[in-house]
């Protein structure tokens, strides 16, 4: 049986230890970490369209490299993280990198960080992922546990208020998030963009609408896989 470990193009506990490092050390507030980087290429990944590291790499990187040595370092590790998405999906071995938060009762892992960084994948291709969504029933239900994620770690506004996820709840969502992503990548792959999608996209990149005024979320803790 394959397991993550022996696919070759997922990091190893020592390469996420030095994308974590280096992302700890170069992110501002509301800077994606490493578990939001992997949010983010999570959607992407899953997503109706491919988007190419030119477009998402400004999300992830926010300051010139040292020297180019490093440059190379912080992107070939990026690429590979980026290329084990996918290939743990098609194993059946994807897990969320999640966060670590400090609670009174001790540590306990968030999805705060995995899923603002989905989010923000969404939001490169934002008009397909909306326009889906409000005709198409079948992809909301698909991300349910994704999005009730994200509503209970206010990622995400709800036009109704929920009460918040028990710890069981929680801990159901986050199992059912591999399960998501394989299900959402095969309804892209099904129901692919319409063309009159794809040139309504178009017509909206030029403007960016990406809203900057949102105020940036405060996250601690550490990568756990």
């Amino acid at each position: 049986m394959t397991t993550k470990t022996e696919w070759p193009s997922s990091l190893d506990d020592n390469e996420l230890d030095e994308l974590d490092r280096y992302l700890r050390a170069h992110t501002g507030e509301g800077d994606l970490l490493l578990d939001g980087v992997h949010g983010l290429l999570s959607a992407l990944a899953v997503g109706p369209l491919l988007v190419l590291p030119d477009e998402w790499l400004p999300e992830v990187l926010h300051e010139p490299f040292a020297d180019e040595t490093e440059g190379n370092r912080v992107l070939a590790l990026l690429a590979k993280l980026n290329d084990s998405i996918s290939a743990e999906l098609d194993v059946d071995a994807y897990e969320p990198i999640l966060g670590e938060v400090e609670l009174e009762t001790g540590p306990m892992l968030s999805a705060a960080g995995w899923c603002e960084g989905f989010s923000r994948g969404i939001d490169l291709r934002a008009s397909l992922w909306e326009n889906r969504l409000s005709e198409d029933p079948q992809l909301m239900e698909l991300l349910g546990p994704v999005m009730a994620l994200a509503v209970d770690e206010g990622i995400l506004s709800a036009d109704t208020e929920f009460e918040k996820l028990s710890d069981d709840e929680y801990d159901e969502c986050l199992s059912q998030v591999p399960a998501v992503l394989g299900a959402v990548n095969q309804y892209w792959q099904a129901k692919p963009a319409t063309e009159a999608e794809v040139e309504a996209m178009v017509l909206q990149l030029p403007g960016d609408d990406h809203d900057d005024t949102t105020p940036p979320r405060q996250r601690s803790g550490h990568w756990v896989h």
